[in-house]
């Protein structure tokens, strides 16, 4: 099973994505959209942009545990990681986004 995009909508009718690795973990979260072809749009940006290492900010949380945000080429951030125990597991999910995201097929479940 390859990696694939899940577009839901919240409880507030907002329109969010996840990008799924094979293994159904989570990989990258989005924002809150007003709209679903922003959405759409979202994805699509994730997917062209998330092979550059460039678009990739290794941060650390106020505890110290590693995440990661992906941005597009005007800056903004496009998805955030979750936090990671380590630095390498950090590494490994940026690893998994560039391998699934351009690929991923998209599970509209709005």
């Amino acid at each position: 099973m390859a990696g694939k995009f899940e577009l839901k909508k919240s409880k507030s009718n907002k329109y969010f994505f996840s990008l799924l690795a094979s293994n159904g973990q989570t990989i990258l979260g989005s924002e809150m959209y007003e709209a679903k072809a922003s959405a759409l749009n979202g994805i699509e940006s994730v997917k062209s942009n998330a092979a550059d290492d460039s678009r990739y900010a290794r941060l650390n949380g106020k505890d110290g545990s590693p995440y990661f945000t992906l941005k597009a080429g005007n800056g903004q951030v496009i998805g955030n990681s979750q936090m990671y125990s380590s630095e390498a597991s950090r590494d490994n999910g940026i690893a998994s986004c560039k391998t699934n995201a351009p690929g991923a097929a998209t599970d509209d479940q709005t």
